[in-house]
């Protein structure tokens, strides 16, 4: 067995060439993983945006909100079954605003909402501004809106329709799908836009019993005509409408991922291989292969493992960068937030040890396996 000390002491000795090394393969796995935490903000902007125990209740057949139909006396109707907590009646009607990237505008999802939208979701929190008064054109903002889209700050408004929207307030919503949208009072939002009923309704029952007879009394129930399903599958279904960045990005972060592995072993096989001479004389003066092989595979690791933690370390900083891309669900537009999470970083981590494993192993089994008689001759 060679001692660590041997290990620790080549890398010292090639201090400068350890380091390139490193850099080399956390420059690679840094932008293997800001490839790979573009999809990953994108889903989770979505699917945490919904919770497992509350229900979400529209038309039978309907892929989104914003094509969903539930009247008022539906509305009347399971506000009064036995189990049901609480519920939030809701609009949502998308209107296009001018960017500060583009005049021409993108569609921005618009909430009609009571107070009982803000019980349900604890996490959406007003950050500048005031609350919407009820029966009023005034609106609140979702702070990545605000900075992708004009009109949008505290004090400003904009029209859209026969209707002057007046900006009073900026939310947070935690990442979630709610991060890009604005919310209005229900009742002013459908009455502005001609609407007789609501887009959805958010349920809280009093517990898992209820939610199983709430969601069969509905189902049941042929004036209603209306699916149920947990607010949490709603949003995760809503992906669909982003399959196509997702598959996009996704293939891209697979040629990257694959470039990073094959540039971290070319940088392991390449420091390796300059040490031939060194490791077919070590096999000269009697250390087995198998001993030779180990102790190249444990430095390879652990460069591989440095230069993965400098990649996390190069890559964190992405996670400030937020960016947005269109539902094709809804046909609006999604804000979100790079996501280096640490998933993300075990993977960026995994792959580069098993690259440096695989780079470092090829060169040593070579020189390993070198004649002693030939190794003798090239000292």
């Amino acid at each position: 067995m060679i001692p660590l000390k041997y290990n620790i002491q080549s890398l010292k000795a090639r201090s400068m060439s350890t380091l390139m090394s490193i850099l080399g393969i956390g420059i690679v796995i840094a932008v293997m993983l800001s490839m790979m935490a573009l999809p990953n903000g994108v889903v989770k902007a979505t699917t945490n945006s919904g919770s497992k125990d509350a229900m979400m209740v529209m038309r039978d057949g309907a892929q989104a909100e914003v094509s969903s139909w539930v009247t008022k006396e539906a509305y009347r109707i399971i506000r009064e079954l036995p189990g049901v907590q609480k519920v939030s009646p809701e609009i949502v009607i998308a209107f296009k605003v001018p960017k500060k990237d583009d005049p021409k505008g993108s569609n921005v999802i618009v909430r009609g909402v009571t107070p009982q939208a803000f019980e349900l979701r604890p996490y959406v929190k007003l950050i500048q501004g005031r609350m919407f008064k009820p029966a009023s054109n005034e609106i609140i903002v979702a702070r990545r809106i605000r900075e992708r889209f004009t009109n949008c700050d505290v004090g400003d408004s904009f029209k859209f329709g026969p209707q002057m929207w007046s900006v009073v307030g900026v939310f947070d919503a935690a990442g979630t799908a709610f991060a890009s949208e604005m919310w209005a009072d229900v009742d002013y939002l459908g009455q502005a836009r001609k609407r007789t009923a609501y887009s959805s309704l958010v349920v809280q029952p009093k517990d898992r019993a209820a939610f199983e007879s709430i969601k069969a009394a509905i189902k049941n129930d042929n004036r209603l005509k209306l699916q149920v399903k947990s607010e949490y599958d709603y949003y995760v279904e809503q992906t669909n409408g982003l399959l196509g960045i997702v598959i996009l990005v996704s293939i891209v972060t697979a040629f990257m991922i694959a470039a990073a592995i094959l540039a971290t072993m070319n940088t392991m096989f390449a420091a390796v291989s300059s040490r031939k001479k060194e490791l077919a004389t070590m096999r000269a003066i009697g250390y087995k292969r198998r001993t030779i092989l180990l102790a190249m595979v444990i430095e390879s690791a652990f460069v591989a493992f440095l230069g993965g933690v400098a990649g996390i370390l190069l890559a964190l900083p992405v996670n400030f960068i937020s960016t947005g891309t269109i539902n094709w669900q809804t046909f609006s537009e999604v804000a979100f937030n790079f996501d280096v999470d640490r998933s993300v970083a075990l993977t960026g981590i995994l792959l580069a040890v098993i690259s440096g494993i695989i780079g470092g192993l090829i060169p040593a089994v070579t020189a390993a396996r070198m004649p002693i008689t030939r190794a003798l001759r090239e000292i």
